[in-house]
């Protein structure tokens, strides 16, 4: 996990079939300005991730017609160089040769036109793709980097978890496993649709069908060589961000990656507490994170957390405020410690005061503008500024032994984590939401149901993309257990009612269902918490509505939270 990205020049695309009405309708978020991109923007943008390491292969598209030789072998001087032949004879001129281009995060297909200029010597080398991968190593007990090369020509970038569906060993790193379930999938495909694979005997699966397995957040680009196309897209729910350039009057060159470009300070956050297959100390270490407020989502994960991890590791808690001891998140983040310290007493949990000032980040809402974007709404700025500065993991931590003490006796502290758990999925899932009630009132049960599997259907939209940019950032991995597979099909079996109830009030009856998974955790003063959003909890909107609208009364007036910062 970490980043990846692709450059692809000198082949001309044809959206004609891809792209009924305009880019923009697409499934993939779009990058922005590619003009103003180069190969060193997207590699400094993906370093600010902080990997482990940072490589990039490129595959060059060459032309070689009968009429005249063309010396691979000189070709072939980098190390990170992939040659892909076309065989064509005929009269020198203008030839074209089509390959399919797959964007399976909407099963859509298309076909590219690589169109070539074939010069007197018989031979041209115009199409380019550059790979890009950046590794925040999780898995497996050897080192690697990306993009992966195997010995047929196929090129891999992953950014992603496989935690079901394919199997990997407990020692194996899932991004090789992938490569090399890959290279069994069958080529077959006429006029950019896929055939069933006749050329064997044996039944082979498509690269979809061996995507469509995994259980996991993921993001791919994936070169097939001996059939020359070009797969890419990410998990159903848009847990891994991927973003998309398609060729315009301005740029013609296609372009994806995990991050914007824009966000390419280059600085790396050198985190490098490492847990990998091998491990057999780090007393000291904590490896695993949760963004915490101390309500019922984030209280559910670090009990979860606690029933699933050696005893010797301790879990770092991360809460932000912009009003510091007395923002509500504080608050009851506080109180939230207390009631897990009882129920798992010998775990090590330490809640990482995280204490910030809006009128002080000028340059941090700048970076962070840059990270969310396309997003662009105030309530998209003060989420993500709340997310980027609890997932640094950069604050406070009590130095006394019992309790909360006074301000004096905090010292400072930076998690060391690598993976951080996200509690979203659980409202849209649950009926956590406000608008759940009224829908509900309006349109009974069948209102309430369309409501959240419109939640469902636009999350990868609306939250997950942006959500994964901002804490990748820190050099984190973000995990989301309320969207793990399994949890949603179970979700998906309960009726609705069994869900939620509500009839009942706020904090009782919904995410009913999750109340009483709290309850039967032994979280019983968590379990009766209401609803409350990040940008509320931290006070963040409060002070950002103050700053650009005078006041909280005229931000309310004007739906600040909707409002597009110019």
């Amino acid at each position: 996990m970490c980043g990846i990205a692709l450059i692809v020049s000198g082949i001309r695309i044809d959206l004609s079939t891809l792209v009924p009405d305009s880019p923009s309708s697409l499934p993939l978020i779009p990058l922005g300005f590619a003009s103003k991109f180069s190969l060193d923007d997207l590699k400094s943008a993906l370093r600010q991730r902080g990997p482990d390491s940072l490589g990039s292969k490129k595959v060059r598209l060459i032309v070689r017609s009968s009429q005249g030789n063309f010396p691979i072998e000189e070709a072939n001087q980098e190390e990170d160089l992939v040659i892909s032949v076309l065989e064509r004879s005929g009269e020198f001129g203008e030839q074209e040769y089509s390959t399919c281009l797959r964007n399976f995060a909407r099963e859509e297909v298309t076909t590219t036109t690589e169109s070539f200029k074939l010069g007197k010597d018989g031979h041209c080398s115009d199409g380019e793709l550059q790979f890009i991968g950046a590794t925040l190593q999780l898995r497996g007990r050897s080192r690697v980097m990306q993009p992966f090369l195997d010995s047929s020509g196929n090129v891999l970038v992953f950014n992603g978890e496989i935690f079901g569906g394919i199997e990997v060993a407990h020692d194996d790193n899932d991004s090789e496993v992938l490569l090399q379930t890959l290279v069994n999938c069958c080529s077959c495909h006429s006029n950019g649709h896929l055939n069933e694979c006749s050329a064997s005997g044996e039944d082979q699966n498509s690269v979809l069908e061996v995507l469509s397995l995994i259980k996991g957040p993921w993001a791919i680009i994936y070169w097939q060589e001996n059939s020359r196309t070009l797969w890419f897209g990410r998990d159903a729910f848009g847990r891994r961000s991927l973003l998309v350039h398609w060729p315009d009057e301005v740029d013609s060159r296609f372009l994806l990656s995990s991050v914007s470009p824009f966000s390419s300070a280059d600085q790396s956050s050198g985190i490098k507490c490492l847990v990998m297959a091998d491990d057999s100390t780090q007393e000291d270490c904590t490896p695993i994170a949760v963004l915490f407020s101390g309500g019922l989502d984030s209280m559910i994960l670090a009990a979860l957390l606690d029933q699933s991890i050696d005893p010797n590791y301790g879990v770092d808690l991360l809460n932000v405020s912009f009003d510091g001891q007395s923002a509500p998140d504080r608050i009851s983040a506080k109180a939230g410690v207390e009631e897990l310290k009882r129920i798992a007493p010998s775990r090590r949990w330490k809640l990482v005061e995280i204490d910030a000032d809006l009128s002080k980040l000028t340059m941090e809402m700048k970076h962070v503008m840059e990270l969310i974007y396309p997003a662009n709404t105030y309530m998209d700025l003060n989420i993500g500024t709340a997310l980027w500065l609890a997932a640094s993991g950069d604050g406070w931590t009590c130095a006394c032994t019992r309790g909360f003490s006074d301000e004096n006796q905090r010292v400072k502290y930076k998690s060391q984590a690598r993976i951080v758990l996200v509690g979203s999925g659980a409202d849209e899932q649950c009926a956590g939401y406000g608008r759940h009630r009224t829908k509900y009132r309006c349109g009974s049960w069948i209102g309430l149901h369309e409501e959240m599997k419109l939640d469902m259907q636009r999350i990868w939209k609306r939250n997950m993309g942006r959500d994964d940019r901002i804490i990748a950032d820190n050099g984190k991995e973000a995990r989301f257990p309320f969207l793990d597979e399994d949890v949603i099909k179970t979700l998906l079996e309960i009726p609705l009612w069994e869900v939620a109830n509500l009839d009942e009030p706020s904090g009782v009856g919904d995410k009913k269902i999750l109340r009483e998974v709290a309850r039967l955790l032994g979280l019983q003063e968590a379990s009766i918490l209401p609803k409350r959003a990040i940008q509320f909890g931290s006070r963040i909107a409060r002070e950002s509505n103050r700053k650009n609208f005078g006041s909280n009364r005229a931000a309310n007036q004007a739906s600040a939270g909707s409002v597009v910062i110019d």
